[in-house]
């Protein structure tokens, strides 16, 4: 048994880098459009002025999926979370930059923030290459296991998606386990979507010969085992 005073597990690691001068600048500078990690449970239409569906995005990286989307669809709000610096000072420069007023950005730990995500408020839940952990030790790391999930599950509307890419299959493997594991969900491997903007994460995969594995699934009423799968949003093709 774990001693009762150990910390939760972290499914990153926390990685120090010095910003440059603008990376700097546009951290500083972005006070304006940064939610605290802690705190009381936020009204959307109080953060963005205005009631639209809500994206989350679970570990951004540098952001460029993040920021391209937001950019080509305005009429969703995106909160984006990852505990790196530079990624965070990226994504709140090019807020400033494109004059992005539907994007939010916590920086710290999702699963803190979760508890301040009321229940079926977000419409759609983004996880893009997360940590693989590859190897078979640090594989409890993972973020997507069954306790982080269920969460995650509470936060969607119903016919709310979640989205998930990786690039090594067992994780894949892993993430189908635990989605098909949750009976809210209905979904499963789907064809990787063409307007889902390629991340540095997988660029870098496919030049070490790995190619992505997407996953969406949607939160139902009911779902069990027995119920056929069935596409969770347009635009997303499940094989069989």
């Amino acid at each position: 048994m774990e001693p009762a005073d150990r910390p939760p597990l972290r499914s990153f690691k926390p990685r120090r880098r010095r910003l440059g001068e603008r990376a700097s600048r546009d951290y500083a500078a972005g006070e304006r459009w940064r939610l605290a990690e802690r705190g009381p449970v936020l009204d959307p239409a109080a953060v963005f002025g205005r009631r639209r569906p809500v994206v989350l995005e679970i570990g951004f990286g540098g952001g460029e999926a993040l920021v391209e989307l937001a950019e080509q669809q305005p009429e969703h709000d995106v909160i984006g979370v990852d505990v790196h610096v530079p990624g965070v000072a990226a994504v709140l420069g090019e807020i400033h930059r494109r004059t992005l007023s539907n994007v939010r950005v916590v920086e710290g730990d999702a699963t803190v923030f979760l508890d301040r995500l009321a229940p079926g408020s977000l419409a759609e839940i983004r996880i893009w290459f997360p940590d693989p952990w590859p190897k078979a030790r640090q594989q409890k790391r993972r973020f997507v296991r069954p306790e982080v999930l269920g969460r995650l599950v509470d936060r969607l509307c119903e016919g709310g998606v979640i989205h998930l890419a990786t690039d090594w299959p067992d994780y894949a493997e892993q993430m189908r386990t635990v989605a098909a594991a949750e009976p809210r969900l209905a979904g499963g491997v789907t064809e990787r979507p063409s307007w889902r903007p390629e991340t540095r994460f997988e660029g870098r995969g496919r030049a070490e010969g790995r190619d992505p594995i997407d996953l969406a699934y949607v939160r139902t009423p009911t779902c069990g085992p027995s119920e056929p799968k069935r596409s969770p949003a347009s635009g997303f093709r499940l094989e069989s």
